[in-house]
């Protein structure tokens, strides 16, 4: 989009986009899933201008006003104010969100979230200047399935063929205009079907002209609320693994314990009992003497030192950079979502309303109360561990070493009170249990029904919580930070699908044309021409060379409708183009609205060269179009003495043979870049791109 991202169709049905700088996926969209069916045979990225920069006027045909601040001069820019307030953003203001560490996550996560820049990628703010421009995502299945996305990575979910189209059409070209709402599409039957036909199918998406800065904001921030909930998701998985990582080793160490006391006369004592007898009298049973020294000693408190201060420091990290921004970026987005929903009402289609978001809002509520309990509870753990830590070290000192004064000194100093407090409620059953540990499906199936519609789950949690912390019986399901993560997932999902589905509404697929020749196609390109705002109809071009004789080019002219009416019939003219004997035709792509370029190739000598085709000349000899019947056939030169065609030298072709032209259009996005040609040596490991010149006569490409 806009030169920053590249879009990438792989085999199992997903389009990822890549960023230019690192190269590493930043969105992906899930167009299929995947099989012979469901594989990506086209794909095309467009832009739509909408906005200020395509209407000066206001729906009801007056201008705009704009606010002119004091202290302007009068040749001044002035600011839109409203529009200004309307896409102010916050997110900027907020800390920046942590990349994750990519270890213990599997797929595109692994790199989603594990760097800044593909993090300011995902989380980027919905800018004014970029509301002017919606770009559209077109890919086509081989099952005959059109999937549409906009701007960065907004599924808009795939259309349903239209009773009108042949059966298992499978997209192969598309073509717009920035200005235009319709888009135009080629279609054509499978490889495998010896079908001589293409057809021209017209694409309504009415959504661009409708609320053109909400559909911004909306997608925009539907989009970051998606991507948060994943980063939201991603951050619990590594505080479960931190979390897990804590009462691995020390369970290991109280098991050893628990069979060493169940093999003397204190095999009633639990751990805890035994090791508060410790602290408390002073005296050590001798089943805990033998695990001081002979299971734990030295090695065996470094080791458990390690595992709980690495885990607790890392869960408290999480927690407070990662974990708690998140959900505040979340309550930030969720107020936009609620305020455009307050604004439009129930009944202007934006595909959500107050209710949901108010249910958004509490579940996120949710989590940062737990969050906050997660916090605490680590810190409190980590202190009281550090006084348990201190104990274990003196009693295996005391074990092993004789100097007694300088073990009476340290004992001295023992916060005791926390020693027993760690023993009590965090050694053998963590606190945490509560937010973390796995529920059964009987208690979740229990609990699922306490969670019901219009129910306010934040009272609901603070009484469970407060239950729990009593030693009464409580839900367990609902402080579970994954079940309330699963719950914020479902529910923003669904707003999600509904803004979708809101704007797919406005998408109309028209019925299909068909252009053929009777011969099967072999390559194929089409051009939608310039169109005005008042404009009812645009010309259409579609270029075709048949498999069968690669030296002719057949040109079809289609006046198509603009807007919702499309007919199944446009008027269409054809003609028909002949190369000289010996030269065929290697590619075709339309380079503007003036020039066909035809990459060329003769058979006797390994020569190539491009042939300019003014495709709407005066000299063109359309006549009128029957399906199936070849249009009379005109010679080219290339001399340009025919007033249609011209024949463009390349410098330095010796000892490469292109297979393939792709063609790239004149930008000035970042400088004025011209118009060029790249071209694909045979062996598919050479390519070399060449500047068109902008002469329409004879000249020589440079390289």
């Amino acid at each position: 989009m806009a030169g920053e991202h590249l879009a990438v169709a792989w085999n199992d049905g997903v389009v990822r986009v890549l960023g230019l700088e690192g190269g590493k996926p930043v969105h992906q969209i899930r167009v299929s899933e995947g099989g012979d069916g469901g594989k990506i045979v086209f794909m095309s990225w467009t832009r739509h201008i909408t906005g200020a920069k395509s209407s000066p006027v206001t729906q009801d045909g007056r201008e705009k006003k704009r606010l002119v601040l004091d202290g302007e001069r009068s040749g001044d820019g002035a600011v839109d104010l409203p529009r200004e307030l309307v896409f102010l953003e916050i997110d900027t203001a907020l800390p920046k969100l942590p990349p994750l560490a990519a270890a213990g996550m599997s797929g595109d996560d692994s790199y989603l979230f594990a760097s800044t820049a593909s993090m300011d990628a995902v989380f980027r703010p919905c800018r004014a200047e970029d509301a002017d421009n919606v770009h559209v995502m077109i890919a086509g299945t081989a099952g005959g399935g059109i999937h549409l996305s906009i701007y960065d990575a907004f599924a808009l979910g795939t259309l349903q063929r239209s009773p009108a189209l042949t059966a298992n059409l499978q997209l192969c070209g598309h073509s717009s205009r920035p200005e235009s709402s319709t888009h135009m599409l080629l279609l054509r039957p499978p490889p495998s079907d010896d079908a001589a036909a293409l057809y021209l199918a017209p694409l309504h998406l009415g959504f661009l002209s409708h609320s053109p800065a909400d559909l911004a904001l909306l997608t925009n921030r539907a989009t970051v609320l998606l991507n948060l909930v994943r980063y939201l998701t991603l951050t619990h998985s590594q505080m479960v693994a931190e979390w897990q990582s804590t009462r691995e080793l020390p369970g290991r160490f109280m098991g050893s314990l628990t069979e060493d006391l169940k093999k003397t006369n204190y095999e009633v004592l639990t751990v805890t009992q035994a090791l508060y007898h410790a602290v408390a009298t002073g005296h050590l049973f001798p089943a805990v003497q033998e695990w001081l020294v002979d299971v734990i000693g030295d090695r065996g408190y470094k080791r458990w030192e390690r595992a709980v201060v690495a885990g607790l420091t890392s869960l408290r990290s999480l927690v407070h950079q990662s974990f708690l921004p998140a959900l505040e970026r979340c309550g930030v987005v969720l107020s936009r979502l609620l305020g455009i929903a307050r604004f439009h009402g129930p009944e202007a289609g934006v595909g959500f309303d107050e209710a949901q978001i108010a249910k958004l809002l509490d579940i996120v509520a949710c989590l940062t109360m737990v969050g906050h309990k997660v916090l605490t509870t680590v810190m409190d753990e980590l202190e009281h561990f550090h006084a348990f830590a201190a104990w274990l070290r003196l009693e295996i000192d005391r074990q092993s070493s004789s100097a007694s004064e300088e073990l009476t000194e340290k004992e001295a100093t023992m916060d005791t009170s926390k020693v027993l407090t760690y023993m009590q409620h965090f050694m053998v059953d963590s606190p945490l249990a509560v937010f973390f540990a796995d529920v059964s499906k009987e208690d979740y199936a229990k609990d699922q029904g306490f969670v019901a519609p219009g129910m306010t789950l934040l009272e609901l949690l603070d009484e469970q919580l407060r239950e729990h912390e009593a030693g009464r019986p409580s839900m367990k399901v609902l402080p579970r930070v994954a079940f309330l993560l699963n719950y914020l997932s479902t529910k923003s999902a669904a707003v999600s699908r509904g803004i979708a589905d809101a704007a797919k509404q406005r998408v109309k697929l028209g019925p299909a044309a068909e252009l053929s020749v009777g011969m099967k196609i072999w390559k194929h390109s089409i051009w939608m021409g310039r169109t005005g705002k008042q404009d009812p109809t645009s010309t259409v071009f579609t270029a075709m060379t048949p498999e069968d004789d690669k030296g002719k080019i057949f040109l079809f002219r289609s006046l198509v409708p603009l807007g919702e009416s499309l007919p199944s019939e446009p008027p269409t003219t054809a003609c028909g183009l002949g190369l000289p004997d010996g030269v065929s035709i290697v590619d075709l792509e339309f380079l503007d609205d003036e020039s066909l370029l035809v990459l060329c190739g003769q058979k006797e000598e390994p020569k190539s060269a491009l042939l300019r085709i003014a495709y709407q000349a005066p000299a063109m000899p359309y006549h009128g179009y029957t399906a199936g019947q070849r249009p009379e056939v005109v010679l080219l030169d290339g001399s340009g003495s025919d007033g249609v065609s011209a024949c463009v030298a390349f410098s330095d072709m010796a000892g490469f043979t292109p297979l393939e032209m792709e063609v790239q259009r004149a930008s000035g996005r970042r400088g004025d870049v011209p118009a060029r040609v790249c071209l694909l040596g045979r062996d598919r490991t050479v390519y070399k791109t060449y500047t068109v010149p902008e002469s329409k006569g004879p000249a020589v490409l440079p390289g």
